[in-house]
Formats: C-alpha cells, structure tokens, sequence
C-alpha cells in the first residue's frame, strides 16, 4: 500500500477519535462504528488482509 502523508493520517486519525466518542457501550449499535474504526486503522497501518493481493479491498467489510 502507498504511504499516507501525515495530513491525511492526522485527518483520519482525527476521524477515529470522533467515532470513538460516539461508542455507547451497546455491542449491537456499536458494530456498524467499531467496522469504520477498524477500516480507518487498517489504512492508516498499511495492512491489508491475510493472504490477500487486494488492498483493504478483497476483505468484504
């Protein structure tokens, strides 16, 4: 994966901490939010799926 300049990562990073301030704690409601975090990260560490020549793309989330 290419590397993110340090705007885009501050921006997404930014991104991360608004959505984990609207968790409430309810696993069912939260799970639509923790896949977002869990995306944005997955972007800002460079990792792509296991096994996987796609990029962020071929996991299906």
């Amino acid at each position: 994966m290419s590397e993110l300049s340090k705007e885009m990562k501050a921006e997404l990073l930014k991104e991360v901490e608004a959505l984990e301030a609207s968790l409430t704690g309810n696993l069912m409601t939260d799970m639509d939010i923790k896949d977002k975090i869990h995306n944005i990260r997955m972007k800002i560490n460079g990792v792509k799926p296991v096994d996987s020549h796609y990029d962020c793309v071929g996991c299906g989330s």
